[in-house]
């Protein structure tokens, strides 16, 4: 099969040819139909060899849509090594797979993977959202972002705050279901202006991909006993925090992984996620890209692409219809 290879630490994949997989017992192979293109990829590529996780070669990619044998269609995450996702197919235990919703196409629904859950699961699991509570999304233009704003509003927020350093960008999240944004600055006003976008919803909610000053400034403007849940650190990887923030507001900070949210709950949340996305409730920006052009998704994701990046595997039309 055809794949997309890491032959040696610190350099990008390459596509050529690699063993098609043999599944064992509890193990099956998936058809890829399409692969997300994570930060994560790149990262684990750039690894030293001393640091590295797995023997190279191996193939690159850790989440994708495709179909089982049966012709199930299935999101599939931690594949089997040395098979990763950037691939025509992938080995995964079978105890992995998600069922997708029908009438979403296969690019979707691998843009909705990880990243997808991230947003939805940081409010429906971490945070534990009421309906009627406010929400403000720090980075809501960021991938993670832009769902968690629309996720949000599909689980019954009141309120919902987008904030973020782009006012372009911005006004595009508010069709997607925000009702007030803030440009995210490096001033003293900043608090306010949350406070302000908030008015008497209050912020009951933060869900915080960028850490450093905007995070201290939400912890400032939030309601007494709001909940602010960390996911990244895309502005800064530490913070000045003074005590009486937190004791004034009676703040409550919760660390969010994926990987903590128990497999019954992810599978059901993808499956709800998927059909929000099949109804258009919930959309997200992705750009397909064929795998034998892995070398551009690769260079496209290193400068930071403003959409989310699929690699596609196969030449026919992405699967629409149907599990």
């Amino acid at each position: 099969m055809k794949a997309a290879v890491l032959s040696e630490y610190g350099t990008p994949p390459q596509l050529t040819d690699f063993p098609d997989p043999r599944p064992e017992p509890g193990q099956t192979v998936v058809r890829v139909g399409a692969a997300g293109v994570h930060h994560l990829d790149l990262f684990k590529a750039s690894s030293t060899p001393q640091d590295a996780r797995f023997d190279v070669p191996y193939v690159v990619g850790s989440d994708g849509v495709g179909r089982t044998p049966d012709g199930r269609r299935v999101f599939f995450d931690l594949p089997v090594p040395p098979y990763g996702s950037w691939a025509e197919q992938v080995l995964v235990r079978e105890a992995d797979l998600l069922d997708v919703a029908d009438g979403v196409d296969d690019a979707t629904a691998a843009a909705l993977g990880n990243t997808g859950l991230a947003g939805w699961l940081a409010l429906s699991w971490r945070a534990e959202l009421q309906p009627g509570e406010s929400v403000l999304v720090l980075g809501a233009t960021g991938q993670v972002g832009s769902i968690a704003v629309q996720a949000a509003r599909a689980q019954g927020a009141g309120h919902v705050i987008a904030a973020d350093r782009n006012p372009e960008r911005l006004q595009r999240i508010r069709s997607r279901g925000a009702d007030a944004t803030v440009v995210l600055t490096d001033t003293d006003d900043l608090p306010f202006a949350l406070r302000d976008a908030a008015g008497d919803h209050g912020i009951d909610v933060i869900i915080d991909p960028l850490w450093g000053e905007p995070a201290l400034a939400a912890m400032q403007a939030a309601s007494p006993h709001a909940r602010h849940i960390q996911i990244g650190h895309s502005a800064a990887p530490t913070i000045a925090l003074p005590a009486t923030t937190i004791r004034t507001a009676r703040l409550q900070i919760l660390g969010f992984a994926i990987l903590d949210v128990p497999a019954d709950i992810r599978r059901a949340a993808y499956l709800t996620l998927t059909e929000h996305a099949a109804r258009e409730d919930i959309t997200v920006d992705v750009t397909p890209i064929p795998l034998s052009e892995v070398a551009s998704a690769w260079q496209q994701q290193q400068k930071g692409a403003p959409t989310k990046l699929v690699l596609t595997p196969h030449t026919e039309p992405l699967a629409t219809k149907g599990r």
